[in-house]
C-alpha cells in the first residue's frame, strides 16, 4: 500500500477509507490522497509565510458543497501545525456565529479555543499544554543561557524578568492588561504548584466565566470575555503565541452558510459586520501572527439579498475584477473560488484510492486503470454531471465498488461497471444545498 515511495500505515488506511465513505473529511492521511489544488495550496501559503514573519491575512474559500473546501482547510492545518503554527477551527451553526446578543458569537470562541490544536496535540484542546510548554521553554532557556542551577534564586529571578518581558508586551495590546495579568497569576500558580488557580485562569481564558462578579471574585479580575470582545482575545492569543515560541496562529471558520440563512436582516447585517472588522484588521496591519480562513458556498458570498455581498462595504471589497474568470481565476484575492476537479484528476484520486484499499485488506489489486477509466466516464456521463456531480458523490461510489469487489471475490469490475443498477443515468440535478444533509466532504 504505497504513495509515491511511502507505504500508507493500515491505521491510516482505515481511517481514510471510511471517512471517505462516510462523506467526511479524515484529519489524517491527507498527503496520501491529494490530487489538485496546487495552485490554491500554494496561494495559501504564500500567506503563511507572511505571518510567520508578523502579518495577517483573511481568506474565503468558495466552492460548492463537495467541491473542495473542507480538505483544502484541512490541507492547510496540516501543513501550518508541521511548521509551527497554532491551529484552531470551528464549524458555524445556529447555536455559534460571529456575532450574538445571547451568546452566539462567545460560542464560535469557545469552540475556537477548544480546538486549540499544535503538531504535537493535533486533535485539540491544547491550550494548558501551550501554556506549561511557554513557562518550561523560558525555565530551560533561562537555565541554559545563565548556567544556574534550578532552585538557585538568581535563576528564579531571571526567569521572571522572561517571564514578564512576554506579558508586558502583551500588557500593551487592547484588553492586553487583563490577559497579561492572567499569564503572570498562571505561571505564579505553575511554580508555586497552585493547580485551582491554574485550572480558574485556563476557565477565563476559555470564555467559561458568564458573570464579572465571579471573575472578579476568583481572579481579581473586572472583565470576562463576551459576544462583544471575542475577537480581540484571538489577536492576543496569537501574538502571546509567537512570544511564547510558536510561528503564529491561524483560526479557520467552515459553514458561513449558516450566517445567510439567519433568517432576521439586522442579525445578518451585524455577522457582516463582524467578519468586515476582522478583514480590515488583517489587511490593514492591526493583527499579528494571525491568519483567517472562511469557507462557504457561493450562494453563501454573492447572493445580494442575504449573502455576504448584501453587505456593500464587503461586497465593493471581495467582488472579483474584469479580467477574473473560469480557468483564469486571481488567486491572490481575498476570495479563491475553487475550480471543479478535473476527470483525469479525479482518475488519479481513485489510483490511490484502489491501492490504498488492497494494501488495507490485504489482496492483490485487480481493477486496472481501463476499470478506473470506464468507472469515471460513467460518473461523468450522467445528466447534469458537468454541473453537479461532486468529488464526495463519485468517492463514495468508488469505495462502495472496492468494498463488493473485497467481499465478493466472483465478481469482476466489469461486472458491477456494467449493471443497470450503476450505470443508469441519473435525471434529478443535484442543487447547492442539497448537500445540507451531508457532512463537509471535499477534496
Amino acid at each position: 500500500m504505497k504513495e509515491g515511495n511511502r507505504k500508507v500505515p493500515r491505521r491510516i488506511a482505515q481511517t481514510v477509507l471510511n471517512s471517505l465513505k462516510g462523506g467526511v473529511v479524515p484529519r489524517i492521511g491527507l498527503p496520501y490522497i491529494t490530487v489538485g489544488r496546487k495552485n490554491e495550496i500554494q496561494a495559501l501559503l504564500h500567506d503563511v509565510e507572511i505571518i510567520s514573519e508578523g502579518g495577517a491575512s483573511f481568506r474565503f474559500i468558495v466552492g460548492r458543497y463537495g467541491s473542495g473546501k473542507s480538505f483544502l482547510l484541512q490541507t492547510i492545518r496540516n501543513y501550518v501545525m508541521d511548521r509551527g503554527f497554532i491551529v484552531a477551527d470551528a464549524d458555524l451553526s445556529p447555536e455559534r456565529r460571529l456575532h450574538g446578543t445571547h451568546g452566539q458569537g462567545l460560542a464560535t470562541y469557545r469552540e475556537l479555543i477548544g480546538n486549540l490544536s499544535t503538531k504535537t496535540k493535533p486533535e485539540g484542546g491544547a491550550l494548558t499544554l501551550v501554556l506549561d510548554r511557554w513557562i518550561s521553554t523560558v525555565q530551560s532557556g533561562a537555565a541554559g543561557e545563565s548556567g544556574l542551577a534550578p532552585g538557585d534564586p538568581a535563576l528564579t529571578a531571571l526567569v521572571d524578568r522572561k517571564i514578564f518581558e512576554v506579558t508586558s508586551a502583551v500588557s500593551e495590546l487592547v484588553h492586553g492588561f487583563e490577559f497579561a495579568k492572567l499569564l503572570s497569576m498562571y505561571y505564579h500558580a505553575y511554580i508555586e504548584g497552585e493547580d485551582e488557580t491554574k485550572a480558574k485562569v485556563v476557565r477565563w481564558f476559555r470564555g467559561e466565566y458568564s458573570l464579572k462578579r465571579e471573575a472578579k471574585e476568583e481572579l481579581g479580575i473586572n472583565i470576562i470575555i463576551s459576544d462583544d470582545n471575542w475577537y480581540d482575545y484571538l489577536k492576543l492569543f496569537a501574538v502571546f503565541f509567537r512570544l511564547a515560541g510558536y510561528a503564529g496562529m491561524m483560526i479557520m471558520i467552515d459553514e458561513l452558510v449558516n450566517i445567510h440563512r439567519i433568517p432576521n436582516s439586522i442579525t445578518r447585517q451585524y455577522n457582516y459586520e463582524k467578519i468586515l472588522t476582522m478583514y480590515n484588521d488583517t489587511l490593514q496591519g492591526k493583527a499579528k501572527y494571525f491568519g483567517i480562513l472562511m469557507g462557504a458556498t457561493p450562494q453563501a458570498i454573492e447572493d445580494k439579498r442575504r449573502g455576504v455581498y448584501s453587505y456593500e462595504a464587503l461586497r465593493s471589497r471581495l467582488a472579483e475584477g474584469r479580467f477574473s474568470r473560469p480557468g483564469a481565476r486571481d488567486l491572490l484575492a481575498p476570495v479563491i473560488r475553487l475550480e471543479a476537479l478535473t476527470a483525469e484528476e479525479m482518475l488519479v484520486l481513485c489510483e490511490k484510492l484502489a491501492d490504498m484499499h488492497a494494501g488495507l485488506y490485504g489482496y492483490a489489486r485487480k481493477i486496472t486503470t481501463e476499470d478506473l477509466a470506464l468507472f469515471i466516464r460513467i460518473e461523468y456521463e450522467r445528466i447534469g454531471a458537468d454541473l453537479n456531480i461532486t468529488p464526495r458523490e463519485v468517492i463514495r461510489d468508488f469505495i462502495e465498488l472496492m468494498d463488493l469487489l473485497y467481499q465478493n471475490p466472483g465478481m469482476t469490475p466489469a461486472d458491477l461497471l456494467a449493471s443497470d443498477a450503476f450505470s443508469y443515468a441519473k435525471s434529478g440535478a443535484v442543487s447547492d444545498d442539497a448537500g445540507d444533509d451531508f457532512a463537509e466532504f471535499t477534496i
